[in-house]
């Protein structure tokens, strides 16, 4: 195996504010050791040859700055949640997003595994390598791998101080706690790797370990970096994307929220007497216990001690109470690298001679490979712009439809609405693309502008989407999270994937304590803080029929519903799910989009403008162009009233519509694997 041998597809992270060239010395052995293996079991990819020589590690490991670049091409391995490749990971959009996979987005393209796979529940040991998160497709056993030959090795890289290694050495820890999460919220307890392998070794035993030990595991991972590492970057300009004391404490809450919650910590199985397993404790404690949720609560607290010591971060505040200053400060504590809002991130740079994100580019430009439609239900859960729920029924009562999204007056001479007013959550606009909402917004100040969305049948953006189920805005709605319109001002940004921040972190202390402690002030305390950030009330005072202090499932049901109106596509929405075992109540149910259709009078009665002899539909590019000259035609003024119908969504299966398999809460392993025999068992169902 050629030393130095340059990988094509660069897979480049940016730390300390510049791209390591260095990083294909890295990746050229991180890939490498993988690429000329034999014939042996773990997926034939951690378990890998050494490199070629001893002269390759001597030479790695013999020099400060190669050693440093090796960790970073570690750090490249890392998980990135917004598709951007065409290549068989998670990363492409032939594959698809989590959270496709929930009540709250459906995607529409229909040469996708999501599409393909999971919609017709297709989905089978044989065929687990169209996953959305595949086992042996996602780069976690090539990182653990280059992980542990760097704490193996580090040690005689003689050029580097023995602080600096320890760091490093602890960083090393965190990615491979945080890789073994990404798999153990997929697939339950995993072989527990605790070295790199040799050539040779063809004779092992790495049976499946019990959740119990899989989360031990981790969080030991964790505990032991954590005591090694600052509590956040010295220069989060220069350093973003480094593992820190504060990211690793986070982490260890995440786990334990996960480990804590009924997939796993149940009187129950979550596959009852529906299917059988030997042993059943790599996917199940085998009891519930209270104390799980105390273990996550504390080690919260002790994140809070740490976070009122040492500061460093805080949550994104607005800087004027508007529309706009809500928007931005929602927007500001992801997309910004700078935020003091995120714990950890992960990013990639340029793939191949493109210095764009496809996610960006292709979700900006409205493709369909992009199509990641809101549902109603999930629109539905954002409330209005003070915080009281919102309520279909109620408000098509009041003769409200109208005003869901935005409101104003149409004046003489004024083409466009004025004194435009969002009525709704400011979070519903920043993730969802809704009707009336205008099209422009300013990356750096959040400013709107521009047109406004047309997503009435037959508008200008939503063309006839709704009518056929078809495209970006099949639902009615089009997703808007990581992308802010159709300007495409991310083209260029470079977006982090946000891995852990305050926000998802109080939201997580403030179920602990409900569930820990029933503490239901406590966690009143930490949600209405979130909700504060945007300007909506407390949740008490909005819900004043739900005895939100002492009904702990109507609260439950609220901060769950929070968590996905602040960490829209983020995977959060798919996880919770699984957590909580909502196939049955949120999957299987018949979700739906919204068809808008444009109303105008003719005479005094509103009717359909598709239904007016010769009439066009669009607005921008329609009656704002035809009827510019005389402001007495209907159609000169914005349009702002429409008849509403919602249709049921048809592209999934009835396979789920029928009763949701309890077997889906964990993917299957590759059979192939199962196969080999070193211990690895199947998840029940599969």
């Amino acid at each position: 195996m050629v030393l130095l041998k340059i990988i094509k597809t660069q897979i480049n992270m940016k730390l300390n504010n510049k791209t390591f060239i260095g990083a294909f010395l890295t990746l050229s052995l991180a890939f490498g050791f993988g690429s000329c293996t034999d014939d042996i079991a773990f997926g034939n990819k951690f378990l890998s040859k050494a490199p070629g020589t001893d002269a390759t590690i001597d030479t790695v490991f013999n020099n400060a700055e190669y050693t440093r670049q090796f960790l970073v091409g570690t750090y490249a391995l890392q998980y990135y949640g917004l598709p951007y490749t065409s290549s068989h990971n998670s990363a492409s959009y032939w594959n698809g997003k989590f959270d496709a996979l929930t009540d709250c987005w459906q995607l529409h393209f229909t040469a996708s595994s999501v599409y393909k796979v999971y919609y017709s529940s297709q989905l089978t040991a044989a065929s687990s390598g169209s996953s959305v998160f595949g086992y042996l497709d996602e780069n976690c056993w090539e990182l653990i791998h280059s992980a542990y030959l760097l704490q193996e090795n580090i040690g005689r890289t003689p050029d580097m101080e023995e602080t600096e290694k320890e760091e490093m050495k602890a960083e090393s820890k965190c990615l491979i706690a945080s890789t073994y999460f990404n798999l153990f919220r997929i697939y339950g307890g995993l072989p527990i790797i605790k070295r790199s392998f040799k050539v040779g070794e063809k004779s092992y035993d790495l049976p499946r370990a019990s959740v119990e030990e899989t989360v031990n595991f981790m969080v030991d991972l964790l505990d032991e970096a954590s005591k090694l590492l600052p509590w956040k970057t010295e220069d989060p300009t220069s350093e973003t994307g480094r593992w820190t004391k504060a990211a690793a404490m986070a982490l260890k809450c995440q786990i334990l929220q996960f480990a804590a919650s009924p997939l796993f910590n149940s009187d129950q199985p979550y596959y009852g007497s529906t299917y059988s397993m030997t042993d059943s404790s790599p996917v199940w404690y085998g009891n519930y216990s209270k104390e799980r949720w105390t273990r996550c609560k504390t080690a919260c607290e002790e994140f809070l001690q740490q976070l009122n010591a040492n500061g460093g971060y805080s949550l994104v505040q607005p800087a004027s109470k508007t529309i706009e200053g809500y928007r931005y400060a929602f927007r500001y504590a992801y997309v910004n690298q700078n935020s003091p809002e995120v714990l950890f991130a992960t990013r990639v740079s340029s793939f191949g001679k493109d210095t764009r994100y496809y996610w960006t580019q292709l979700g900006g430009g409205l493709n369909e490979r992009y199509s990641y439609a809101p549902t109603q239900e999930y629109v539905e859960m954002f409330p209005w712009a003070d915080g009281k729920p919102f309520n279909w029924n109620e408000t098509e009562k009041a003769g409200k439809l109208d005003q869901m999204f935005v409101k104003g007056d149409t004046i003489a001479k004024y083409q466009e609405l004025q004194h435009r007013t969002y009525t709704r959550d400011p979070r519903l606009y920043e993730t969802v693309m809704v009707n009336g909402d205008l099209e422009t917004s300013s990356l750096n100040s959040g400013k709107m502008s521009g047109h406004n969305f047309e997503l009435w049948v037959g508008g200008s953006r939503a063309l006839n989407g709704p009518g056929t189920e078809s495209g970006y805005f099949a639902t009615g709605y089009g997703n808007n999270k990581y992308i802010t319109g159709t300007n495409n001002v991310y083209l260029r940004a470079q977006p982090q994937w946000v891995v852990l921040s305050l926000n998802d972190f109080y939201l997580t202390y403030a179920e602990a304590l409900l569930q820990a402690d029933d503490n239901f002030a406590g966690a009143l305390q930490y949600v209405d803080m979130i909700r504060a950030r945007v300007g909506l009330k407390g949740l008490v005072e909005c819900n004043p029929d739900e005895d939100l202090t002492s009904n702990k499932p109507n609260l439950l049901k609220e901060i769950l519903r929070e968590r996905v109106c602040e960490l829209g596509m983020s995977n959060s929405r798919y996880f919770d799910i699984k957590r909580y075992k909502l196939g049955d109540e949120l999957i299987s149910k018949q979700l739906h989009g919204l068809k808008m259709y444009r109303l105008r009078k003719d005479n005094s009665t509103w009717i359909r403008v598709n239904d007016i002899k010769g009439a066009n539909t669009q607005w921008w590019n329609g009656d704002k162009v035809t009827d510019k000259d005389s402001n007495t035609k209907f159609g000169f003024y914005e349009p702002t009233h429409f008849d509403y119908q919602k249709f049921e969504l048809n592209n999934r299966s009835s396979v789920w519509l029928s009763g949701y398999d309890p077997k889906w809460y964990l993917e299957p392993f590759p059979q192939t694997e199962v196969n080999k025999g070193y211990g690895l068992t199947q998840n029940p169902g599969w």
